[in-house]
């Protein structure tokens, strides 16, 4: 089985370790986030909470994620410390989430999820740089396995959530979550730090700060830079939005229990599961642009589709393909910004990205709480379809060029 997968991906089995290890990383930083999402709907409901109060609240992560954006990138490229940042990542937000068990303070919440923002985005620069350079001509391959992390985590986390919301308080249930990050946290410092640790001695570190500032430069005055960007960050709207409001439409809406709650969300993440690996490596074939623009359209019209289905059962479906599309496109993404910048400046770029992603995603909670509480939760599906609407008109007018250095 694993040869049948090196022939189709072209990178040999024993090769692909490190890849893995960064996916289960990655998994661990969404499962934390996850696990905050899947508890929004009894935290607004446990201290009274408005549709609006629950947006800004999910806004404080976006917003503490886009400022931690400032100076990841920054941290990466010039120290070269790649692995040590992961594990910080992960440690952080761990921390978090298990001080959810011992909060009842909207304030001290408020500050814990500002945590977890930051968690979140310290993880991307230095993991999908660190990618990049290990994997340069099977980028779509490589960070498509970092996706399926991602999707593993956010699979796993709905149902454990829903579980452990059952039988626990939703405090007891955070504090149960934050176990397994901290685990993958040591797995990952003992596996790979100090390998990490002797190839940045052999490459004499990182870069100097005015070699960093050269570099960015560069990346900022790249109109296919800043367009991917753009277009990667209305598309990050729609999936940050879903995230946000599926939960609450299943409870509120559709009055599913806890664990259908869970069921749902996990089959959404299903579909990642299965497009991630299939998608990045089709990318790595055919090119970047028209993957992505098949997962673009497909996603937004299923979102529309959503607002007209009453059906436990027949929602699950829809879910489980709408996330088969909207995961599919992510590491394409994120392939397609490697392919345009210098190597050495990548976790900067990872952080302009990622930047853009969280500077459009943080206006959503709070349009959407708005929406909700004027027009109902299904009103705001119409406003995620109009997104990634947007999203595919940026694609069609990116500049026909997919690659801007070679491999």
């Amino acid at each position: 089985m694993l040869q049948i997968i090196s022939r189709l991906t072209g990178v040999h089995w024993r090769a692909q370790g490190p890849a893995f290890l960064i996916g289960i990383g990655h998994g661990g930083t969404h499962w934390i986030a996850a696990f905050f999402y899947l508890l929004l709907p009894y935290i607004t409901r446990d201290l009274g909470l408005s549709y609006t109060d629950a947006g800004l609240l999910v806004a404080v992560f976006h917003l503490s994620a886009l400022l931690a954006n400032f100076g990841s990138g920054l941290m990466v490229d010039v120290t070269g410390r790649r692995v040590l940042f992961q594990v910080i990542s992960l440690l952080v937000g761990a921390g978090a989430l298990f001080a959810f068990g011992v909060s009842q303070s909207l304030a001290v919440l408020a500050f814990l999820v500002m945590l977890i923002g930051v968690s979140n985005n310290l993880w991307h620069p230095p993991a999908i740089a660190y990618l990049s350079g290990m994997y340069p001509g099977h980028r779509g391959y490589a960070l498509s396995i970092h996706a399926i992390g991602a999707n593993l985590g956010d699979t796993l986390a709905p149902l454990a959530a829903g579980t452990l919301l059952a039988a626990l308080t939703w405090q007891g249930a955070a504090a149960v979550g934050a176990v397994p990050v901290v685990l993958i946290a040591l797995l990952l410092a003992v596996l790979l730090l100090a390998k990490d640790n002797r190839s940045r001695a052999e490459a004499r570190g990182g870069m100097s700060f005015s070699e960093y500032l050269l570099g960015l430069k560069r990346i900022v005055g790249n109109r296919l830079v800043l367009g991917l960007c753009l277009m990667a960050g209305f598309r990050s709207m729609a999936q940050n939005g879903l995230l946000v409001f599926l939960p609450l439409f299943l409870v509120n809406d559709l009055k599913s229990g806890p664990i259908w709650m869970g069921i749902a969300m996990m089959a959404m993440q299903m579909g990642g599961l299965v497009a991630a690996p299939v998608a990045g490596t089709w990318s790595d074939r055919v090119g970047r642009r028209p993957v992505v623009l098949a997962g673009l359209t497909v996603t937004t019209v299923v979102i529309c589709a959503i607002t007209l289905i009453r059906n436990d059962v027949t929602l699950v479906v829809a879910v489980s393909v709408l996330g088969f599309a909207l995961f599919a496109v992510r590491p394409v993404i994120h392939s397609w910004m490697m392919d345009l910048v210098p190597a050495e400046i990548s976790g900067s770029a990872t952080s302009l990205l990622f930047g853009t992603q969280s500077l459009l995603s943080v206006m959503v909670p709070p349009i959407g709480g708005l929406i909700a509480d004027a027009y109902g939760l299904p009103a705001v599906f119409y406003f995620l379809a109009a997104t990634m609407l947007v999203a595919n008109l940026l694609v069609y007018l990116l500049p026909k060029q997919d690659r801007a250095r070679e491999q």
